[in-house]
């Protein structure tokens, strides 16, 4: 810790800005004083500018004797202007952090220490011991209302320790078990994660081990102690996983139960099963609830429900987020039958409970369903959120279908392409119905289709209809993330299963747990940190939209006289072409094998991308659908009155982020787009606080004593009756914040 001063400041305003130099910085740089208020009893703060918040916890999260992570424990959120009266010490955002060792403590009952794990506990089942030690370090910190560009730092408890006053973790701990324990080096959670993955996914051992010792070595130096002991720690921590099973009891339920007592902090719903309820298990780990926090504000959240319906005990539900690349990331499965709007309340109120006891301020934008027997009350009661539809499953199932029932190629994409102009009639004034007679009468002969389609399509097709026209529909983009997470799912439970084995719930949990969680982790890390180049390319293109996105434009060729074919030049072998058939449409189908197996192909992707931009073909079905939309507000009879300029607002408010949006994705990057925004001013009156709150007037008095706040604050005096014209009070406060807060929602200001 820096140096201290004894002197008690009752004043946030009496506290200098420190900024110390270099990208980080610790609790050993600055200097701290005592503040003492009505919720701090001498605490220990420090006042740094906002922007250098990351570089504190950094410098934090370094230090050499307790190596660490910080997460935020909770947090707050108040809007600017929220408040008519307050202190000094009043916040903008309020966050605290605590130390990635603490608060809970898995340590008791002889689990081995995370810092010091030269052998491992052979006789616990899991893989990954909780590294949870009690440790209670932890400190809060300010923006500040009065001054945002400024950061309080209150530093609660700055010793790594537990309740019993010893230190719980790190090269300090003499806690650790056997002899020499403090020439064991350590071992993060991020380390020890991407060990386990790099061992599930197969890499050589000797890799893993040249990986795990570079790992170490930011934290030690590297010498042939260091290398052996990472040796056996490798070869024990392979062991371990090759020798665990999924069967913690030989009753299915019993075992479920067992690892439920065991992964407390990787659930956040169960429900046993009973005669009156359902079974439900929620299950979300610590790194999946950052990525949900972290990609799911303020954007989209995917379902992918019902895998393993004919399969697997229970079906496996997927919430989904789009990380930075746009790819499909799992954040929750939830293990269910049931579908009742009673149940998935449940599990969805659980799970945003859980964000929102962090980050009370999350929220999504939007939540993308698949399957039209989805409960759509509960999300819009939960999440609070549009809902849009996404064709990835009708399209893939029909392709699939026609591929496996058909021998004939022309006879498939024939079919194919008449099954497209079923949905695309949705918004034309043809009926659908009429659409689906025709490919009966065209198609007679193939009978184990037309078999297959009466008998499994016809008694739900219209309620899929009903779906597609009342909802937005999702892009084709979101359409190819989810069915890559689909077949990356499928790879890694159905691979190398017994029979057996798919219908019991700890095996699926085993593999949701380990084999799949492993995989998106090390995918993410290695595109973030660049640390595995291979994997980051391969993870890169592991979806057909990405893929699609390394063909050049040339590449596509049109031919006037075949309009409904497009030609696309192979990447890898220029003499090769692909042929796609009905460019343009969601429903496309080229002659390539990813497209024969059902798949959305790079191909189609590609083409369809070149025929947005041109006139003669016609628009998709996610933006028929927006249309739709459009024109379903502009139909609505509306008088002349304060709910026309309202909607007037919102749409002008739409098409201009739709025009951004669009300019920055044809742009070469995101500098030509910002140079021809217009400048934003702020308020005037914050401007003139702002000014106010920087003048000399208000700084400390130089005998110490802190002089009052002489921002103006807002009378609350109520107005007499008679004030106003007419003797009319004015609207009511609360529809006129109501209002203000609606213009918030669509950025209008």
């Amino acid at each position: 810790m820096g140096q201290e001063t004894e002197e008690v400041v009752q004043s946030v305003s009496d506290l200098p800005v420190q900024n110390p130099p270099g990208e980080e910085f610790s609790a050993a740089d600055l200097t701290w004083a005592k503040y003492a208020s009505s919720e701090h009893h001498r605490d220990d703060v420090a006042l740094i500018p906002f922007d250098r918040m990351e570089a504190f916890i950094a410098g934090e999260s370094n230090n050499p004797e307790c190596p660490t992570r910080f997460h935020i424990e909770r947090g707050r959120k108040r809007e600017e202007d929220s408040l008519r009266e307050y202190r000094s010490d009043e916040y903008l955002l309020y966050r605290m952090y605590w130390c990635s060792f603490g608060p809970e403590n898995y340590g008791e009952g002889g689990t081995i220490l995370p810092s010091r794990r030269y052998r491992l506990n052979t006789r616990n089942r899991a893989a990954r011991p909780q590294s949870m030690r009690g440790c209670t370090c932890h400190f809060a910190v300010k923006r500040l209302y009065a001054r945002p560009s400024l950061l309080l730092i209150i530093y609660h408890e700055r010793r790594h320790i537990n309740k019993s006053g010893f230190i719980c973790h790190g090269p300090l701990d003499r806690n650790a078990i056997g002899p020499g324990a403090r020439k064991v080096p350590y071992i993060g959670s991020e380390i020890q994660q991407q060990t386990m993955s790099l061992i599930y996914l197969g890499v050589p051992e000797e890799n893993i081990l040249q990986t795990h010792i570079e790992g170490i070595q930011r934290y030690c130096s590297s010498d042939a102690r260091v290398d052996t002991h990472a040796s056996q720690y490798v070869q024990k921590l392979g062991m371990i996983i090759k020798r665990s099973t999924h069967e913690l009891d030989l009753d299915d339920q019993a075992s479920i139960r067992m690892w439920v007592d065991r992964n407390r902090k990787s659930v956040f719903f169960y429900q046993d099963s009973t005669e009156t309820d359902a079974f439900i298990l929620g299950i979300q780990t610590e790194w999946q609830l950052q990525q949900m926090m972290r990609f799911g504000h303020q954007s989209l959240l995917a379902s992918h429900s019902s895998f393993g319906v004919s399969k697997l005990k229970y079906p496996l539900h997927t919430l989904l987020v789009f990380d930075s690349r746009q790819h499909a990331l799992p954040v929750a499965w939830i293990i269910t039958r049931s579908v009742t709007k009673k149940d998935t309340l449940k599990w969805m109120t659980a799970l945003t409970d859980r964000i929102h006891s962090i980050d009370s301020t999350w929220r999504i934008g939007g939540f993308i369903i698949d399957d039209p027997a989805s409960e759509l009350t509960p999300i819009r009661e939960v999440f609070a959120c549009p809902v849009l539809f996404s064709l990835w499953h009708i399209r893939r199932t029909w392709l699939k279908n026609v591929m496996k029932k058909c021998s004939n190629a022309e006879v498939q994409r024939e079919i194919f392409i008449q099954l497209g102009k079923i949905i695309y009639s949705i918004w034309t004034e043809k009926n659908p119905m009429d659409s689906l007679e025709q490919l009966f009468q065209d198609f007679i002969d193939q009978t184990t289709f037309i078999k297959y389609f009466k008998s499994f399509w016809v008694p739900k097709l219209e309620m899929w209809i009903e779906s597609i026209r009342n909802l937005p529909l999702a892009s084709q983009e979101s359409c190819g993330a989810i069915e890559g997470y689909h077949l990356k799912l499928k790879v890694k439970a159905y691979d190398d299963v017994q029979l057996d084995a798919l219908q019991r719930v700890d095996w699926l949990v085993h593999k949701l747990t380990t084999e799949l969680h492993s995989s998106y982790w090390i995918n993410l890390f290695a595109d973030e940190s660049g640390s595995f180049p291979e994997m980051k390319a391969d993870y890169i293109a592991s979806t057909s939209w990405q893929r699609a996105l390394q063909i050049p434009d040339d590449a596509v060729i049109f031919d006037d006289k075949e309009p409904l074919v497009a030609k696309v030049v192979s990447q890898k072998d220029t003499s090769e072409m692909r042929t796609v058939w009905n460019p343009g449409s969601e429903f496309s189908i080229c002659d390539c094998s990813w497209s024969v197996q059902g798949n959305i192909c790079k191909h189609v992707l590609k083409v369809n991308m070149i025929c947005g931009m041109r006139r003669d073909f016609q628009p998709s079905l996610s933006f028929q659908s927006f249309q739709h939309v459009l024109l379903g507000l502009w139909q609505k009879p509306l008088d002349d009155s304060f709910s026309l300029d309202l909607l007037v607002a919102w749409v002008m408010q739409m098409q201009e982020k739709i025009q951004h949006l669009a300019e920055l994705v044809t742009s070469d990057g995101i500098a030509q787009v910002a140079g021809k925004l217009p400048i934003q001013w702020t308020k005037r009156r914050e401007r003139t606080r702002a000014a106010k709150c920087t003048s000399p007037v208000v700084l400390p008095h130089s005998n110490g004593r802190s002089q009052k706040d002489l921002t103006p604050k807002r009378s609350r005096k109520r107005k007499s009756l008679s004030s106003f014209p007419g003797g009319r009070p004015p609207p009511p406060a609360a529809a006129a914040s109501r209002f203000t807060k609606d213009l918030k929602t669509v950025g209008v200001e």
